[in-house]
């Protein structure tokens, strides 16, 4: 497998050579950043571990240059943040245990801009791990480096010849959430296992966390949101759960538009919230 940078790392934490630990993967998580995996992709991580005919996967787009910092880590310039990230991410993937983590090492400028080496490197992944699972951004994110994640992934499945392409994709809540999606159009992921689990990995981000950005607490309330509020005439099914989108159709039919195909969840919405109201309202 030949990555287009030569800053790009394969780290598998069992030693296995890289391709050989690739080609192992069942679950891959696509993200934009280090960190997004374990709050987006944790169903993938909680499946595989400790599983031995499962294994998780993970690839990170962005060198973490450009991250937030603040309190002990104010000081530290891009080259430093770069090394940090780098090192919590692989962290991750020891506690989690993933079969490799791939890290991409591209600007996040430059990820946002048409980066055909970004979707050539995730093609590369793609050909080598085969996974039948992948979970990336989902398309109506308000991070528009996700959003840019999200279309470099997209188009590097519709490359793929159809035998290649996994049998599920879903886009993530990360920086939007997906309880506004219709209940029947969206896709409720169970991650009540292991708790603890959940936590160490989000812990691990320290240089994220300790500046005030409590992404592990906010990350695990809002999954305890998602089950407590997803059925107001039922009791829990589960005590977490993470949505995401179902982008297998994108994926089958390259003629499909993003746009309208993102857009039709909100309009679905609106037409469900004007129905509700019209009938007190308006009523015929």
């Amino acid at each position: 497998m030949q990555l287009r940078r030569s800053t790009a790392e394969i780290f598998v934490p069992d030693g296995l050579p890289p391709a050989e630990a690739l080609a192992r993967v069942t679950h891959l998580g696509i993200g934009a950043h280090h960190d997004d995996l374990e709050f987006m992709a944790y169903h993938g991580i909680s499946e595989c571990f400790m599983s031995d005919a499962m294994w998780f996967g993970g690839v990170t787009c962005t060198d973490g240059s450009g991250s937030a910092r603040s309190g002990a880590y104010a000081s530290c310039e891009d080259g430093a943040m770069r090394a940090i990230r780098r090192r919590e991410q692989n962290a991750a993937a020891i506690v989690g245990r993933f079969a490799a983590m791939v890290q991409l090492d591209h600007s996040s400028g430059s990820v946002k801009a048409e980066n055909g080496e970004l979707v050539s490197d995730l093609g590369e992944v793609l050909r080598t791990a085969r996974p039948e699972v992948v979970y990336t951004h989902n398309p109506a994110d308000k991070h528009e480096t996700h959003v840019a994640v999200f279309a470099a992934v997209l188009k590097a499945l519709r490359e793929l010849p159809p035998a290649l392409q996994p049998k599920a994709v879903y886009g993530c809540e990360v920086w939007r959430d997906l309880d506004w999606v219709l209940d029947s159009e969206k896709v409720a992921l169970d991650v009540s296992a292991r708790e603890h689990l959940a936590l160490a990995l989000s812990g691990i981000f320290d240089s994220q966390i300790s500046g005030g950005k409590r992404y592990d607490l906010a990350t695990l309330g809002r999954r305890r949101a998602n089950a407590t509020f997803f059925q107001s005439h039922a009791t829990d099914q589960a005590e977490m759960l993470s949505f995401a989108l179902d982008l297998m159709p994108l994926v089958r039919d390259p003629a499909l538009d993003v746009i309208d195909y993102t857009c039709g969840f909100i309009d679905r919405l609106k037409a469900d919230v004007r129905g509700k109201l019209e009938r007190y309202f308006h009523p015929r």
